[in-house]
């Protein structure tokens, strides 16, 4: 019997689970052996070296998160069908993106702390490596749903993809995530849009029978009530400014806003028609009446998109300021024009354009149109 004890007590040891530690969890020794410079160097990398490549590890690990956050987020507005109560995962996702970016941005006051002279004794090593060569970065501008016409172009025209290519021209690793990511379905631009376009506009129904005439009225309604604020606006400014800002100028500009506004949600065929009208207007329609409980969540939703690609804009144009403290504009390890083009990848990368020029659209509520049917949208089992 005690022999058959003593088995079982070695069975069960071998076999238990070795506690988990933290170092272990984490892969500690696996991240700190990462820092070492390139392959087959005898001269270990100095300080600033490895703290070049240490925040640029740390922004690849952020990146593969926010990869992943997007393609939750994107994978639940494909659904033909979203649930209110879903919508609250969606906003989680897309402000942990936000806040990552934020911290993301916050790291190159980590990079500023290298000297100029210092950077420049390792700089050489680099060429002719870029950060345009981070394939995460351009999935999450994939997925996030980028327009492929508003890329910076660099001489070629596909620049952005070849410089993802291996030294001798093949499709290695970087290549084909990217190029996987754009043969994985649909940008979480392009969900958002057909989830605004079933979005019912004062109680109808994108398929409703009745969809595009109540649509049209609410334009209509909506356009009255914002060319009315326009001009009392302009005229208030008119008697406030006697003396300064000619009057023809005021006129000018307050005109332009409300002709901007007639032609942002009465479209052209050419510039997407009735489709773009009726997502601009549900655009405009959560907006304007996030007070009515069936519209608080998909106001946050767009809410939290605005603030995601402010941090994103921002992290860019942080980027880009470091840059130029640390190297000035010189020419990019990767032949690029250096900080210049990172600032016009900020100035033009921009994705939810529309949701932006809602702001110039929005009326104060005392002025907003009553709707229809209001009961559309109180919580089911209302009277």
């Amino acid at each position: 019997m005690l022999g058959v004890a003593i088995r079982s007590a070695i069975t069960a040891t071998m076999t238990s689970p070795r506690p988990t530690t933290y170092w272990d969890y984490i892969h500690v020794e696996d991240l700190l052996s990462l820092q070492g410079g390139l392959p087959g160097e005898t001269a270990p990398p100095s300080n600033d070296e490895v703290l070049f490549i240490t925040v640029h590890q740390i922004y690849e690990l952020w990146f593969q998160l926010i990869l992943r956050e997007l393609q939750s987020a994107r994978d639940l507005f494909g659904k033909d069908t979203v649930q209110e109560q879903e919508l609250s995962g969606a906003v989680s996702s897309l402000r942990r993106i936000s806040t990552i970016f934020s911290v993301a941005s916050d790291h190159f006051k980590v990079v500023e702390t290298l000297p100029t002279r210092e950077y420049l004794e390792f700089r050489k090593k680099l060429m002719p490596a870029s950060g345009g060569q981070s394939a995460q970065m351009r999935q999450i501008e994939v997925l996030f749903g980028l327009d492929e016409r508003d890329r910076v172009l660099l001489g070629e025209k596909d620049w952005h993809m070849n410089i993802l290519r291996e030294p001798d021209g093949s499709e290695g690793k970087a290549y084909k995530r990217v190029t996987e990511q754009m043969a994985a379905g649909p940008s979480l631009r392009e969900t958002i849009e057909q989830w605004l376009l079933r979005t019912p506009i004062d109680g109808v129904a994108h398929d409703d029978p009745d969809a595009e005439a109540a649509l049209e009225r609410f334009i209509t309604r909506y356009l009255v009530a914002h060319r009315s604020e326009v001009e009392e606006n302009m005229e208030y400014a008119k008697s406030i400014m006697a003396g300064g800002v000619a009057h023809e100028d005021l006129e000018s500009r307050y005109q332009w806003e409300a002709q901007s506004a007639e032609e942002f949600l009465r479209p052209d065929e050419a510039a997407g028609g009735a489709r773009l009208a009726r997502i601009r207007a549900a655009m405009i329609f959560i907006e304007t009446y996030r007070e009515l409980p069936l519209l608080a969540w998909p106001r946050e939703v767009l809410n939290e998109l605005i603030k995601l690609e402010q941090r994103f804009l921002i992290y860019r144009q942080r980027h880009a300021r470091m840059v130029e403290r640390v190297i000035g504009s010189r020419t990019g390890t990767g032949g690029s024009e250096g900080v210049k083009y990172l600032d016009e990848t900020a100035l033009r990368y921009r994705i939810f354009r529309d949701l932006w020029a809602v702001r110039t659209l929005m009326i104060r509520p005392g002025a907003t149109p009553e709707l229809e049917r209001p009961e559309f949208y109180g919580f089911r089992g209302d009277s």
